[in-house]
């Protein structure tokens, strides 16, 4: 994940898990142990769109809902993939043998957040390490099992943010991930402003 999309998960799970919808772009550089610069660049777009007001003081969220498309529609998951494979077995068993180390994202990810299932999926995405790799030694075929690298901030939250599972979601290709990221959408109408 590029840097400047951990400054756009920040700012959203502030904003949707916090319900603070104003900082400073210091706190944030600090947060994420980035530059000012850094932080102004990924302003600029928010600004251009008016999802984000900057003062000269503070900055404020006007649209938390422009800023997670914008992020969806930037997101390159396939990037992040360092490790996929085929293992016979059903989803639901790969991960009962997932290590506690991992964070389960996309179909896995809403299934443990939300505790339901909007259709039947087959393939686990988790964040994780190499470690997995030798866990799960897998075979020839079409991968059920995708570990994504984590990127230097995603360890600050202890678990997956609601934008961050929604953004997965957007950038899946199967044909269940429509209805996951419908449900998502439901859930996510009325906290998005």
């Amino acid at each position: 994940m590029k840097r400047i999309e951990e400054i756009y998960r920040e700012i959203l799970y502030q904003a949707i898990e916090n319900k603070k919808l104003k900082s400073t772009q210091l706190e944030l550089s600090k947060r994420l142990n980035l530059s000012l610069s850094m932080v102004n660049l990924a302003f600029k777009p928010l600004k251009r769109m008016n999802a984000i007001k900057v003062n000269p003081r503070n900055y404020e969220i006007i649209s938390t809902k422009k800023i997670l498309l914008y992020w969806a529609s930037m997101r390159n998951l396939e990037k992040d993939i360092i490790y996929k494979t085929r293992i016979d077995a059903d989803a639901s068993e790969i991960e009962k043998r997932m290590s506690a180390n991992i964070v389960f994202t996309a179909f896995s990810g809403y299934k443990f957040m939300f505790n339901e299932v909007p259709a039947d999926y087959s393939e686990v995405y988790v964040y994780g390490d190499l470690e997995a790799k030798e866990r799960f030694k897998g075979k020839e075929g079409n991968p059920n099992l995708f570990i994504l690298k984590k990127d230097k901030t995603f360890d600050l939250y202890k678990k997956l943010t609601i934008a961050q599972l929604f953004v997965d979601l957007w950038n899946l290709n199967q044909w269940y991930a429509k209805d996951f990221l419908k449900a998502m959408e439901e859930k996510l109408n009325g906290i998005l402003a």
